[in-house]
């Protein structure tokens, strides 16, 4: 039986950048980082406290050795407690967002990192 979600995986085409991205513009900490000397390096992060985490893949390695393998962006949604803050937060380190929407479950907006992937954030109700 499957008892929580550990970690997600995120394909990206610059590892150090987009450490820096979610490090810097997002305030997610670095967990661990491995490199086995043949090409496979993956960088693991999270908000502070949180059970998931983001691990940042080399896309180009990965589809080398897993052809088959699905490289899309997932699609993530974070929690806030508020939106309008960290929006705005965001916004100031110049992070493309998008504006807030209100929706039944609360407020939501978009953001996308250095390679243009897109992610959500609520503010549930």
């Amino acid at each position: 039986m499957i008892q929580k979600l550990g970690q997600v995986m995120l394909y990206v085409d610059n590892q150090d950048q987009s450490k820096a991205f979610w490090t810097e513009k997002l305030g997610f900490q670095v967990i661990a980082e491995e490199d086995n000397g043949g090409g496979m390096r993956w960088i693991e992060i999270a908000p502070p406290g949180a059970e998931t985490t983001i691990v940042l893949q080399n896309k180009s390695f990965v589809a080398k050795v897993e052809p088959d393998m699905n490289l899309g962006t997932p699609s993530m949604m974070f929690y806030t407690d508020n939106a309008e803050k960290l929006r705005n937060d965001l916004k100031s380190k110049n992070v493309k967002v998008g504006d807030i929407m209100e929706i039944p479950a609360g407020k939501v907006f978009n953001f996308a990192d250095d390679e243009e992937n897109y992610f959500a954030v609520m503010e549930r109700k």
